[in-house]
């Protein structure tokens, strides 16, 4: 099975080369990369060029959401895993990453690997915080021990969509570059399209080292709590916690329902409506 992993990179090239001599490395199967490239000009346009590696380009930093889409455009497999550009992927991803996809008879499903990082990650365990002290060894002996669970309505990256679903959806919402909030967003959109299984997949794991990119001093975040409040009428926090009933670490659940209203729902619903007036009309 093969996917096409999309890339937006501005100017990592150095954790960037991490990442893609991780998909060669580790992947059992041959997978189409396609990056978008913003700027380039730390030598990462010379680095596809001369290693034929599908790629767009803009001469300034567009936005991962607005980079992601100009990728996809490239896209000839059926399945679209949106990666970041500072990753390292755990052995045998993929062959994780087709079993989980074999097993439902549509697809309808948003499938993520599992997120480890010395900080901030759905696992936080330390095996460096750049590729020259990454602990290769350390992380391929977590992967093969660590006995987690697949986890319900994770929103992180790495994660995998049917291209048809990708292209219905329109992609990412480009209200939200560069990026803050998009993850969110989308998993939205693909609910109203009917999409209920949203998983964390615990054998395929990624080490992320904490979105060097987004850290970038040129880089000004969006406020992307605020944008989807405006959008959907409550904040991401609201919609992990009764929608994909991913709130904290919770255990896989299979298919969803829609959320039943209970008094804590109701309560904090009217807090999201009164923040919603407020940004909406002052």
């Amino acid at each position: 099975m093969k996917f096409s992993i999309l890339v937006s990179t501005f100017n990592n090239l150095h954790f960037l080369k991490f990442f893609l001599n991780s998909l060669k490395k580790n992947s059992k199967y041959h997978h189409e990369i396609i990056l978008h490239i913003n700027d380039g000009s730390d030598g990462t346009l010379e680095y596809a060029i001369e290693n034929n590696i599908i790629y767009t380009h803009s001469p300034n930093n567009i936005g991962l959401c607005s980079a992601i889409n100009k990728a996809s455009s490239l896209a000839s497999t059926d399945f679209i895993l949106y990666a970041h550009d500072d990753m390292f992927f755990c052995r045998d991803w993929d062959f994780f990453l087709k079993k989980e996809v074999t097993k439902f008879p549509d697809y309808k499903f948003y499938l993520t690997g599992t997120n480890v990082s010395k900080n901030n990650g759905l696992i936080n365990f330390d095996c460096g915080t750049t590729p020259n002290n990454f602990d290769e060894d350390k992380f391929n002996n977590f992967c093969e021990e660590d006995k987690s669970f697949d986890l319900q309505g994770s929103h992180w990256a790495p994660h995998l969509i049917h291209k048809d679903l990708w292209i219905k959806i329109g992609g990412f919402s480009e209200e939200f570059n560069p990026g803050d909030g998009s993850d969110p967003d989308l998993c939205m959109k693909l609910w109203n399209e009917d999409v209920r299984i949203f998983k964390a997949i615990s054998k395929f794991k990624v080490y992320h080292f904490s979105s060097i990119t987004t850290r970038k001093s040129d880089v000004k975040l969006n406020n992307g709590t605020k944008i989807f409040l405006k959008k959907y009428g409550f904040n991401p926090r609201f919609f992990r916690r009764y929608y994909l009933r991913g709130d904290g670490f919770n255990y896989f659940i299979g298919k969803l329902n829609n959320p039943k209203f209970s008094f804590k729902m109701f309560l904090e619903l009217i807090v999201n409506k009164m923040k919603y007036f407020y940004f909406k009309f002052f």
